[in-house]
């Protein structure tokens, strides 16, 4: 059966994910801070057919709980077969008013709890020439749109870890995924921290805008770690967005100064 570790996977997608792996028999951790929803998680994937689910606390800014994990693992299960890096936090606003604190603390847990995740784990992946990474990642990742600059690098920087470890852990069988979502309904407001009313107004409106529920998201990931993606963007929309800024970077880059000037109050 598959053995999954899943950060975040308390609430929002990262208990999605859970769930579909649940419903398929795996073996799931289920690692966050938060204790109580951490055990409705692992209630819930009982009940969708897991052979066997536990709760873990875990700090993503913590190497040492990360290290716990891994030896948990190793120990109860004999290894791992996938190592989601899914927990995160919004923020924001215009450039300006991001603090360097808010600045470390976006950084902190957004990209270096998924370094810290794959630090964790590269070692038990090789001493089994195989696993696999999927990390959470965003659209912010690779449009960069306006009004978010800490997210966006935080995010463009997980892309750019995931690009760099599907390559370098290629000789052990280690594969590595990248996902991109777009807005989609969860709890993320829950830790936005800005100092820009305007974002704290427009978040819960534009994730409650999407198509897409966090469990229709976790659906596509599974059917994208099948096909063996690298990078996968389950929104249509954006991977027309994508697109628009690979084939036709002019038009792109005009539709975001755009927005900016609207973000701006000059447009």
């Amino acid at each position: 059966m598959t053995r999954v570790l899943i950060t975040g996977a308390a609430s929002g997608l990262g208990r999605s994910l859970a769930l579909a792996w649940a419903k398929r028999g795996a073996r799931l951790l289920i690692a966050d801070l938060n204790a109580e929803r951490g055990a409705e998680s692992v209630a819930f994937c009982l009940a969708a057919g897991a052979e066997e689910a536990h709760f873990r606390h875990l700090d993503v800014t913590q190497e040492s709980d990360f290290a716990s994990a891994a030896n948990w693992v190793d120990a109860e299960w004999g290894g791992l077969d996938i190592m989601v890096n899914n927990a995160g936090v919004a923020g924001g606003g215009r450039f300006d008013s991001i603090s360097e604190g808010d600045w470390e603390w976006m950084l902190n847990i957004n990209l270096l709890g998924v370094v810290r995740g794959c630090r964790a784990f590269t070692p038990l992946f090789k001493r089994q020439e195989g696993g696999q990474f999927i990390n959470i990642a965003s659209m912010a990742g690779l449009l960069n749109p306006p009004g978010m600059s800490s997210y966006n690098v935080a995010k463009a920087g997980v892309v750019a870890l995931s690009e760099s470890l599907t390559v370098e852990l290629a000789p052990w069988s280690i594969l590595t995924l990248a996902v991109c979502p777009s807005y989609f309904q969860t709890n993320l407001n829950e830790s936005l921290r800005t100092q820009d009313e305007a974002m704290k107004a427009a978040l819960p409106r534009l994730l409650a805008s999407s198509d897409l529920s966090a469990d229709d998201i976790a659906e596509a990931i599974l059917e994208a770690v099948a096909r063996g993606d690298t990078l996968f963007l389950p929104h249509p929309h954006a991977r027309q967005t994508w697109e628009l800024k690979q084939q036709q970077p002019e038009a792109f880059r005009f539709e975001l100064i755009r927005q900016a000037r609207k973000l701006a109050g000059r447009g």
